[in-house]
């Protein structure tokens, strides 16, 4: 048995190579020192060829890391999971908090999906595979694609910024009532919108802020270290947190809260929303 991540390269203006490409797309190979180590293991293939670190991507490839699964007899993941959507090529699903969505652990997101979701009756059938990431102590949607094509479509789509996604946050601090933070992440251009929707005071945080988060690009943490930098960050971040104002055993106070796209097969115009978490509801009673 392999895990499976798929990456479609978008359009690039000049070549680069795949050592310098690839760093933070696949949940398996997040960093540069491990993205190096699955090339040098011949995981990763380009457009079916195996890949080297003298690989250049030049736009348009199918980038595939498979990661041979190691067997532990006698032990069995059982992790039910809510499905919001799900048809015969992919699915939403809500995620909990304190998950991985994949990686090489025995609990994760991606090695639940086989017993929650239905398979599908397609001749491109694949193991479910989550085409986005949430992070560990992130809540909310996450989407699921179900056969290879609708993987690899889901995947552009993702690249082409096709597909809308609004999280919720609560911060700490004084906050402007809208507008939009352009720090690059690790070199390259990010982009967040946000909109404070509610603020009630607090004792310990002077002001907590209820914000809508719009992410134009899809860096890793861009979220959380786009609010840090302004000062603001999320509640129960123990990362990108203000020393004395860590609040722990809590969890991280971030909720991917909806998803919006045309269905790449069906046409049919999706919008999901999922309920906030209890912990919000708790600050704020509206929700």
């Amino acid at each position: 048995m392999e895990s499976k991540e798929t990456h479609i390269v978008p359009q690039l203006t000049t070549p680069i190579r795949l050592q310098e490409y690839g760093v933070g797309i696949f949940n398996r190979a997040l960093t540069k020192s491990a993205l190096k180590k699955v090339l040098k293991k011949q995981y990763i293939t380009v457009d079916g060829a195996i890949a080297t670190t003298a690989t250049f991507i030049k736009g348009g490839e199918m980038i595939q890391l498979a990661v041979p699964e190691l067997k532990s007899p006698g032990e069995k993941l059982v992790f039910p999971l809510k499905v919001l959507f799900e048809d015969e090529y992919l699915a939403v699903i809500y995620k909990p908090a304190g998950i991985l969505v994949s990686g090489v652990g025995f609990k994760t997101i991606a090695k639940a999906l086989p017993q929650n979701l239905k398979p599908s009756n397609l001749s491109d059938a694949a193991v479910p595979q989550p085409v986005h990431r949430l992070d560990y102590a992130t809540t909310g949607l996450l989407l699921v694609g179900k056969t290879s094509s609708s993987i690899r479509d889901l995947n552009r789509m993702f690249a082409d910024k096709a597909i809308k996604k609004v999280y919720y946050a609560i911060t700490i601090g004084e906050m402007n009532v809208n507008g939009k933070i352009t720090e690059p992440i690790d070199g390259k251009p990010s982009l967040t919108k946000y909109a404070v929707k509610d603020t009630v005071p607090s004792k310990r945080f002077s002001k907590l802020n209820l914000v809508q988060l719009k992410p134009k690009t899809g860096r890793r943490h861009q979220l959380r270290k786009h609010l840090s930098g302004i000062g603001n960050p999320i509640l129960g971040d123990r990362d990108y947190g203000i020393e004395n104002l860590i609040l722990k055993g809590k969890g991280l106070y971030l909720h991917a809260y909806s998803l919006k796209f045309t269905h790449p097969f069906t046409n049919e115009n999706i919008y999901i929303t999922t309920e906030f978490p209890q912990r919000f509801k708790k600050i704020f009673e509206q929700l």
